[in-house]
C-alpha cells in the first residue's frame, strides 16, 4: 500500500456498515463515504485534474472535508487544506504558491476564497451539499486509488508563519501513513467501537491524523463538530457516547470552565489527547478530577506529520511532560553549538525519522536551513529527565532575556494557572531600556472570578525568583488564538504603562 486513500479503500470492505462519519443526526457508513471519495475521484479527473496536480480545500468540519480529501488522494493528486476563514489576499498566496488549480469552498463562507482564486487565476468550485451531491452522483466511481510512490507529496500543508510567509510542509504518503499507525496502534489503541470527537480543524494536521485518518485505518467513527463550542462538545460527548477526545490546552479550559461541567456525561471517555501548546500541569490535573478521565499530552508540529513524542497509556504519564518519542522516531536535544546536552539540561529539540516532511514547496534554501543533515531544528526548547521523558520549557523564540537572564514564559504560565481565578494566560517580553526585556503578562479570569493585576503579580513572585516574575500584568476578555485554538503571543499588544 502506497496511496494514503487505500485505509478508506480496506475499511470499506472490512466493515462497510460501520459508520463512519456523523454530523448531528446524519450517519455515513464507510461503504457510503467509499463510493463518495470513489466518485469525487472521478469528478477531479473530469475536471482535469491530474497525478501531482494541487487541489485546495477550504472547508469546515463538514462530511464534504472528508469525502474530497479522500477523493483528491484516490486522483493521485495533493491536497491542500486551507482556513475557511482565511481572506482573499491570503487564499491567493495559498493558492499561488502551491500552484493549485482548484479550489473547493463551502457555500456559506464569505466569498474571500472565489476572490483569491480568480486573482489566482485558479478554479473555483463552492461546495453545497444537495448540489455537491448531486455533482458526484453524475461521475461513476473510480474504485482503484491511483498509483503514487511512497515519497510522493499527499498533503501540502502551510505552517502558520510566525516568522514570515506561510511555508507549505510537504508531507508524504509514508510519512502520513507511519504516523496515523503509530498513533492508532501506540497511543489512541483504537479499535472500530471507538468514537472520536472531531473537533479540532481537519484542515490542521493534529485533526487531520489523529482523528480523521486515524479514524478511517482504525475502522472508529468520526463524530464531527464544525465549530468548537464547550457545550455542543459536552452534548456530542453524551449523545454520542464518545470514547476518545482530543483538543489543545485552550479547548480544556474551555470545557473545565463551561458552567454545565459538573453535570455533563463524559462517562463514556476513556482518554483524551492533548497538543499543539503546552497543558498547564494545574489544568491537567483539574481536568482528570473533574471528567474522571486521564489526559496524555503529546508533542508535534506541522513538519512531522504531525506527532513525535506522547505519554504512552502503556507507561506512567508524567503531568508536564510531552512523553517519549514514538516508534522509529529519534529525537536530541542540543546546545546552541551544535553538541547534545545532558539529563536535566535545556537544548533545541531535533527530530529525524519516516515522518519528516520531504521539505517546504519550492524553497530549497528555508528546508536546507531546517533539516541541514538529516534532523529537523524545531525551535523548540526541551529538557530530558532520567527516565527519557521530554519537557518542553519553550519555543526558541519566546525565549525572554531580561538583564541577561534567561525566563521561560512557560514557567511563568504555570505559576498563574495555579491561581484560582486565572483561566488563560500568556506570558511575553516586552522592550525595556534598561534591561532589554521585560517579563509581562496577560490573563483572562474565570467567569465570575475576580483578581486585580496587581494580586496575580504578587502571587506570581512569592514563587518565583526575584528576575522571573511579570512587572507587567493586564486583565483581558480573551486572548488570540489561531484556527487550531493556540494562544497567538504575537498578536498581544502590552497597554500603554
Amino acid at each position: 500500500m502506497s496511496n494514503l486513500a487505500e485505509y478508506l479503500v480496506r475499511t470499506a470492505r472490512r466493515q462497510p456498515e460501520r459508520p463512519a462519519l456523523r454530523l448531528g443526526t446524519k450517519t455515513v457508513d464507510y461503504a457510503e463515504l467509499d463510493e463518495l471519495s470513489a466518485r469525487a475521484a472521478a469528478m477531479l479527473r473530469a475536471e482535469g485534474v491530474r497525478t501531482g496536480d494541487r487541489v485546495a480545500l477550504m472547508l469546515p468540519n463538514v462530511p464534504e472535508f472528508v469525502v474530497l480529501y479522500y477523493g483528491i488522494l484516490r486522483a493521485g493528486a495533493v491536497v491542500v487544506p486551507m482556513n475557511p476563514l482565511l481572506k482573499a489576499g491570503e487564499t491567493e498566496y495559498h493558492l499561488r504558491d502551491s500552484g493549485a488549480v482548484l479550489l473547493f469552498e463551502w457555500h456559506l463562507a464569505p466569498g474571500e476564497g472565489a476572490q483569491g482564486a480568480a486573482t489566482a487565476g485558479a478554479r473555483h468550485l463552492p461546495v453545497e451539499p444537495a448540489a455537491f451531491g448531486a455533482l458526484l452522483a453524475g461521475h461513476a466511481p473510480r474504485p482503484e486509488a491511483a498509483a503514487v510512490s511512497e515519497d510522493d507529496v499527499a498533503v501540502l500543508l502551510y505552517t502558520s508563519g510566525t516568522t514570515g510567509r506561510p511555508k507549505g510542509a510537504a508531507l508524504t504518503h509514508a510519512g502520513l501513513r507511519h504516523n496515523t499507525e503509530t498513533t492508532v496502534a501506540d497511543v489512541e489503541q483504537l479499535t472500530p467501537d471507538d468514537v472520536i470527537v472531531g473537533c479540532l480543524p481537519l484542515f490542521h494536521i493534529f485533526g487531520q491524523t489523529c482523528a480523521m485518518n486515524a479514524a478511517v485505518h482504525g475502522g472508529a467513527t468520526l463524530v464531527l463538530v464544525p465549530r468548537f463550542d464547550p457545550q455542543t462538545v459536552l452534548d456530542t460527548i453524551a449523545r454520542d457516547r464518545a470514547t476518545l477526545f482530543q483538543g489543545v490546552p485552550t479547548m480544556y479550559a474551555a470545557l473545565l470552565g463551561h458552567p454545565g461541567a459538573e453535570r455533563a456525561d463524559t462517562s463514556s471517555l476513556r482518554r483524551c489527547l492533548s497538543g499543539g501548546a503546552a497543558l498547564p500541569v494545574e489544568l491537567l490535573h483539574t481536568f482528570e478530577q473533574t471528567f474522571d478521565c486521564v489526559i496524555l499530552e503529546g508533542y508535534g508540529l506541522s513538519e512531522t506529520s504531525p506527532v513525535v513524542s506522547f505519554n504512552h497509556p502503556d507507561r506512567p504519564p508524567k503531568p508536564g511532560s510531552i512523553g517519549t518519542p514514538v516508534r522509529d522516531v529519534e529525537v536530541r536535544l542540543l546546545d546552541e553549538g551544535g553538541k547534545e546536552v545532558g539529563p536535566g539540561e535545556v537544548g533545541e529539540i531535533v527530530v529525524r525519522g519516516p515522518i519528516l516532511m520531504k521539505g517546504y514547496w519550492n524553497r530549497p534554501e528555508d528546508t536546507a536551513a531546517a533539516i541541514p543533515d538529516g534532523w529537523l531544528r524545531t525551535g523548540d526548547l526541551a529538557r530530558q529527565d532520567d527516565d527519557g521523558y521530554l519537557y518542553i520549557v519553550d519555543r526558541k523564540k519566546d525565549l525572554i532575556i531580561r538583564g541577561g537572564y534567561n525566563v521561560y514564559p512557560r514557567e511563568i504560565e504555570e505559576v498563574l494557572y495555579e491561581h484560582p481565578a486565572v483561566a488563560l494566560a500568556a506570558v511575553l517580553g516586552v522592550p525595556d531600556e534598561r534591561l532589554g526585556e521585560e517579563v509581562a503578562a496577560a490573563v483572562v479570569l474565570h467567569p465570575g472570578a475576580l483578581a486585580t493585576a496587581e494580586e496575580l503579580r504578587e502571587f506570581t513572585k512569592q514563587h518565583v525568583a526575584a528576575y522571573k516574575y511579570p512587572r507587567h500584568v493586564w486583565l483581558m476578555d480573551a486572548l488570540p488564538m489561531g484556527p487550531s485554538g493556540k494562544i497567538l503571543k504575537r498578536r498581544i499588544t502590552a497597554p500603554a504603562p
